[in-house]
């Protein structure tokens, strides 16, 4: 039973091809592609692939978009399932105020990163950041309930603006320094260590409401940039929504009426 996994975020889709809808399953593909260019998905790197069985998937970006990913899988005899965060699920309890509201990538990163945290031992809180177009900074106390999170604008996005209302400042392609003296080392400082201090004071917050030490992971195309500005630090572990994508299909499985 092939399973296939989907992540469509605000700029790339990425996806993964596993043996089984199961925690660990072996990844027989994978891959990842610009949004402007999953049109192309069914004559590409789809094409060969082995037919999936089920498939689940998570998507932030628009439902014109959704539909393109849906268009092309329609090589496959498969019906298209997208996560909707809700009240509870895999061992997760959702503490939004509106619990459907919740980004469904945001759910599907800490249902992956709350399992990988109990298999290294006792259940303890946990701190995820997702650092890509967006951030986002989720709390996890030791019960397995979503205590709240942060979003604010990724890096690119917080130059961009400057540029946009400031006049004579481009985006830059400096390099992240205690002590900028120059524009561009200035804006990239700024917004590397404005991302870290969110980051930093969630690890603060948490620790105050559980009086215990949380397990920090991050995951996004830009986490590797973030992790020698960050204190505390920060696990990277890239495959968090695959891994919950694998843990909600499994729960759902269990939980089916026979």
């Amino acid at each position: 039973m092939t399973f296939l996994a989907i992540d469509v975020g605000n700029t790339r889709l990425k996806w993964a091809l596993f043996e089984t809808p199961e925690p660990g399953a072996h990844c027989l593909a994978q891959g990842a592609e610009f949004l402007d260019n999953i049109d192309k998905l069914s004559e590409g790197p789809w094409a060969e692939l082995p037919h999936p069985t089920q498939m689940l998937g998570c998507v932030v970006a628009s439902d014109a978009v959704k539909h393109r990913v849906q268009t092309q899988m329609e090589i496959w005899d498969v019906e298209p399932h997208w996560v909707i965060a809700s009240a509870a699920e895999a061992g997760l309890t959702n503490g939004y105020d509106h619990p459907s509201r919740l980004g469904p990538d945001r759910w599907v990163a800490m249902i992956g990163a709350w399992h990988h945290m109990l298999a290294m031992g006792p259940p303890r809180p946990v701190v995820v950041a997702m650092v890509g177009t967006a951030v986002t900074v989720e709390a996890i106390d030791p019960s397995g309930k979503f205590l709240g999170g942060y979003i604010l604008p990724g890096h690119g996005i917080m130059l961009k603006s400057l540029e946009s209302g400031t006049a004579g400042l481009h985006v830059p392609t400096g390099e992240v320094t205690p002590f900028p003296t120059n524009t561009s080392d200035a804006l990239t400082s700024g917004g590397t260590f404005a991302i870290a201090g969110a980051m930093a004071r969630m690890v603060q917050h948490v620790q105050a409401q559980c009086h215990a030490e949380p397990w920090c992971v991050m995951a996004g195309g830009a986490g590797w940039k973030m992790a020698p500005s960050l204190s505390p630090a920060f696990e990277l572990v890239d495959t968090l929504i695959f891994d919950g994508l694998l843990h909600i299909a499994s729960s759902r499985e269990r939980n089916r009426p026979r």
